[in-house]
């Protein structure tokens, strides 16, 4: 049985590999790489959602350079910008850049105006993502991978496809992790019935 440290690692870990490309690919809840998880995206829109990313990412940076320091996150086309900048004109135009990207349907700006935040910061918002995603994963009422986490200077934000309970639920267990100073929901609500009709295996051919 995994220690709570090895779970944290673990999550660390999976989400480091993630950012770096080198995690195997999990599409629709399929094990490809020998990785086992469930994705309430459709594969074209996961792979969308990469795609934004990138874009987003580029379009930003090579305006603005060292002005910034982006992080972009989309989850169902929907996008989340957490990072530093210099000023609120680069923010609002942040913005706009952004929304100007193909396939992206909402942008969620939450860039703070100031200089970029340094490496221990960051290797302290690794770690409490790690911890959030582990108490996710020892929470047997909820679908740890149905929940996206991104920590910014301690503000951890939730995105994800969920329903109320859902949402409430990694809310509560978000509040009560350790380094978690603040908790920012960025959710695409839906019902218990969609829910339902999510979870129903795909129909053999």
């Amino acid at each position: 049985m995994k220690t709570k440290l090895q779970k944290i690692l673990l999550a660390a870990a999976l989400g480091t590999s993630l950012l770096s490309g080198c995690a195997p690919l999990v599409v629709g809840g399929a094990v490809v790489g020998g990785m086992v998880a469930v994705d309430r995206r459709t594969s074209g829109t996961q792979l969308e959602d990469e795609a934004i990313e990138l874009k987003v990412a580029n379009a930003i940076n090579k305006e603005m350079g060292e002005r910034v320091h982006l992080n972009v996150t989309s989850y169902n086309r929907r996008v989340l910008l957490t990072g530093e900048i210099r000023s609120d004109a680069d923010r609002s135009r942040a913005t706009l850049l952004a929304q100007s990207q193909e396939n992206v349907n909402q942008v969620v700006n939450d860039l703070a105006i100031g200089a970029p935040s340094s490496i221990s910061q960051r290797t302290k918002d690794v770690v409490t993502s790690g911890q959030v995603k582990a108490a996710f994963v020892d929470a047997k009422d909820l679908q740890a991978s149905a929940v996206k986490v991104v920590t910014e200077r301690g503000t951890v934000y939730l995105m994800g496809r969920v329903t109320a309970r859902e949402a409430q639920r990694a809310t509560d267990i978000a509040r009560g992790t350790s380094g978690v100073a603040k908790v920012v929901r960025v959710f695409e609500e839906i019902s218990e019935q969609e829910l339902q009709r999510l979870s129903q295996p795909p129909l053999s051919r």
